[in-house]
């Protein structure tokens, strides 16, 4: 006998994850933890990148 699969829980809100939102219940929740991950809430830790200034070759301003 298969040993019953645990229920997948929204991490946002605790609420039961809809597959087409998986592991999400909802679009809401979904956009809160991409707004999340946008404005630095969560981070992985290490050191900053460096990021090479490719000194405008493409004639664009360097961001």
């Amino acid at each position: 006998m298969a040993a019953p699969s645990k229920k997948h829980l929204c991490p946002i809100c605790g609420a039961p994850s809809v597959p087409d939102w998986k592991p999400f219940c909802s679009q809401r929740c979904s956009d809160v933890d991409l707004g999340k991950w946008v404005s630095g809430v969560y981070a992985i830790p290490g050191e900053p990148a460096d990021i090479p200034d490719n000194g405008g070759e493409d004639g664009e301003t360097p961001r």
